[in-house]
C-alpha cells in the first residue's frame, strides 16, 4: 500500500507545482478534480485544496463535498480553498480593493503551530488572490498574516485542517516548501519512501505480474520518456519488448544512426525503420502546421503499424505517457479540445487491437530522469533538451523540402554542438533552430546574395509551462552567426529569438 496524498484541483495553474513539491519531498500524491473524489482508502494520509481562477462568492463557483474529508484527515487548503474553508464554515470572504499578486511578507507567524513550525515571522510569501477572507471560520484562530492581509493562514482549533492565502509551492515562497514539509510529513504522518528505487522496483513488479510472457511493442522517439519507459519494461520482461524506432526524415543531424547505437548498447531489442521518403512524399506543399503534425502522425501510424505486424504474438503496446498527460486528460476543464497529434498515437491501440501499458503514467518529467538515471540510462540521453514530435517539420515555416532539412539540420548541428563545446547545453532548457520563410540580401565576397534567414532559439525553464529566452553570451551568439553563414551555403542571415512564454510558445508552429 502506498502512502498518498491526495490533491482536489478547483482549475489552479499552480496545481500540478503543489503536486511535484510534494513528489520533492519523497511522498506520492494524485490530483483529481474536486467533483470527481475518489474512494478514500486507509492509504490516503492527507488532503490538499488548489487554487482557483474562480471566485468563491460567484454562483456556481467550484464546491467540493468534504464531509468525508474535514475533521477526519489533515486537510490543506490553499488560496481558493482556504477561501473556501472560510465561507462554508461561518467566514467572511471579499473582493480587494485590487488583485493582491506578487511578493510579500508575513508580519505574523505562529512558529509553534504545527503547520507555521519553522517558517520565520518576516518570510517572503508568493499571493495571488482578488478575494480576501476578512473574517474567520468558526472554530478556527489567526496562524499567519501580512501587512496587507491579516487572514494569511488559520486552522481549525479541534482538526488538522488548515487554510492559507498564499502560494507555498511556487519557489518565490521562500520558505513553502517547509511548510508543505509540515503538512505532508509532519502533520500527515508521510514515510518519505516514494524514492527512484522504490518506483523502479514496484514497477517492474507490477510489469512482471501484468505482462508474464506476453510480447510489447514500444515505438522509441529518441526522447527521455520513451527510453525510460523501454528501460523499465526491458528490465521487467526482456527481450519480450520489441522496440521500434522510426526516422520520419526530421530528425536532427545523424541524430538516427547514434541513438539507435546508443539503444543498442544499452540492451535494448530495437529495429531502426528508415522511412524519410513516405514522411517527406506526404509532407511536399503542405505548409499549415496543423496539417503538418496530422500528416506526421498519420503516417507514423502507418510505419509503425506495418512494422509490428512483423512481429508475431504481440499483446501490449507501451506507450511514454506521463502524469501531466494523465492530468490533461481528467482535468476540471475536461480534455483540452486540441491535443496536438504528435502528442498521442491517436486511434493506434483499437486499431491494432492491443491492450496499453503506462509504465511512467504516475511521473512528473523531472521524476521520469531520475528514474532513468538509476536505471543507467546514459548522461547524453537523459539530459537531452525536448524534442518537438514533428521534429523539424514545425522548424520549417512553410512547406518542408528535402533541400530545408538539410539545411536546418546543418544550422541545429551547428548551435547545438557550439553549446556543447562552449559547456553552455546544461544551461539552457530547449534550444533549437528555425527556418524562416523569407529570403534576405546579402553580401558575400563581391557578390550580391539573396538567401535564407534562419532564427536561433534558446530557453530557460523548469518544465515548459512558461520559459524566458535564454541571455546567451554576445561572443557566442556572434561567433554561432558566422560559423553558420560561413558553413551552411544558402543561409546568409541569423537572427536570435529574445521572446518569452507567454506571449510567444516555445516553438513557432
Amino acid at each position: 500500500m502506498q502512502e498518498t496524498i491526495l490533491i482536489l484541483d478547483f482549475g489552479s495553474q499552480y496545481t500540478q507545482l503543489i503536486a511535484r513539491r510534494v513528489r520533492e519531498l519523497n511522498v506520492y500524491c494524485e490530483i483529481h478534480p474536486f467533483n470527481k473524489i475518489p474512494e478514500l482508502t486507509s492509504d490516503i494520509k492527507g488532503v490538499i485544496l488548489s487554487g482557483s481562477p474562480s471566485s468563491v462568492r460567484d454562483e456556481g463557483s467550484p464546491t467540493p463535498e468534504l464531509a468525508n474529508i474535514k475533521g477526519k484527515l489533515p486537510l490543506l487548503g490553499v488560496c481558493y480553498g482556504a477561501q473556501f474553508l472560510a465561507m462554508s464554515n461561518g467566514g467572511n470572504v471579499e473582493a480587494s480593493d485590487s488583485r493582491e499578486y506578487g511578493r510579500s511578507n508575513l508580519s505574523f507567524s505562529d512558529s509553534g503551530n504545527a503547520l507555521m513550525k519553522g517558517v520565520p515571522e518576516t518570510s517572503q510569501v508568493w499571493m495571488s488572490h482578488g478575494d480576501t477572507i476578512t473574517k474567520l471560520p468558526n472554530g478556527a484562530k489567526l496562524i499567519g498574516s501580512t501587512k496587507d492581509v491579516e487572514v494569511a493562514a488559520f486552522c481549525f482549533e479541534n482538526e488538522q485542517t488548515y487554510g492559507i492565502q498564499f502560494h507555498p509551492e511556487v519557489t518565490h515562497s521562500l520558505d513553502g516548501l517547509t511548510l508543505l514539509r509540515n503538512f505532508v510529513v509532519g502533520i500527515c504522518g508521510c514515510t518519505q519512501d516514494h524514492t527512484a528505487d522504490s518506483f523502479i522496483e514496484s514497477t517492474v513488479s507490477q510489469l512482471k505480474a501484468q505482462l508474464g510472457d506476453d510480447r510489447v511493442v514500444l515505438g522509441l522517439s529518441g526522447g527521455v520518456d520513451s527510453s525510460v519507459a523501454a528501460m523499465l519494461l526491458s528490465k521487467a520482461i526482456g527481450h519480450n519488448l520489441y522496440c521500434i524506432f522510426v526516422d520520419n526524415g526530421l530528425l536532427r543531424k545523424n541524430e538516427f544512426e547514434t541513438v539507435l547505437q546508443t539503444y543498442q548498447g544499452l540492451g535494448l531489442n530495437v529495429k531502426g525503420v528508415d522511412a524519410k521518403a513516405a514522411f517527406l512524399g506526404e509532407l511536399a506543399g503542405v505548409s499549415d502546421p496543423e496539417t503538418k503534425r496530422k500528416i506526421i502522425g498519420r503516417v507514423f501510424i502507418d510505419v509503425f503499424d506495418k512494422e509490428a505486424h512483423l512481429i508475431t504474438d504481440v499483446k501490449w503496446l507501451a506507450q511514454g505517457t506521463i502524469y501531466p498527460d494523465v492530468i490533461e486528460s481528467v482535468s476540471v476543464n475536461g480534455p483540452s479540445a486540441t491535443i496536438k497529434s504528435h502528442h498521442n498515437v491517436g486511434g493506434l491501440p483499437e486499431r491494432m487491437k492491443l491492450k496499453v501499458v503506462e509504465p511512467l503514467k504516475t511521473l512528473f518529467k523531472d521524476e521520469v530522469r531520475e528514474v532513468g538515471k538509476h536505471l543507467g540510462l546514459p548522461e547524453r540521453l537523459l539530459g537531452r533538451h525536448p524534442f518537438p514530435g514533428p521534429g523539424l517539420a514545425i522548424r520549417i515555416l512553410g512547406d518542408i523540402t528535402p533541400e530545408k532539412v538539410r539545411i536546418l539540420q546543418e544550422v541545429d548541428h551547428i548551435f547545438i554542438s557550439s553549446l556543447l563545446e562552449h559547456d553552455l547545453y546544461d544551461d539552457v532548457w530547449q534550444a533549437g533552430a528555425i527556418f524562416l520563410p523569407v529570403n534576405s540580401v546579402g553580401v558575400m565576397g563581391d557578390e550580391r546574395t539573396y538567401e535564407n534567414a534562419v532564427c536561433l532559439r534558446a530557453v530557460t525553464s523548469r518544465d515548459g509551462m512558461t520559459a524566458d529566452w535564454c541571455h546567451l553570451p554576445y561572443e557566442f551568439l556572434a561567433k554561432v552567426s558566422n560559423e553558420i553563414i560561413n558553413k551552411v551555403r544558402g543561409i546568409n542571415r541569423v537572427v536570435y529569438d529574445i521572446s518569452s512564454k507567454p506571449p510567444a510558445t516555445i516553438e513557432w508552429e
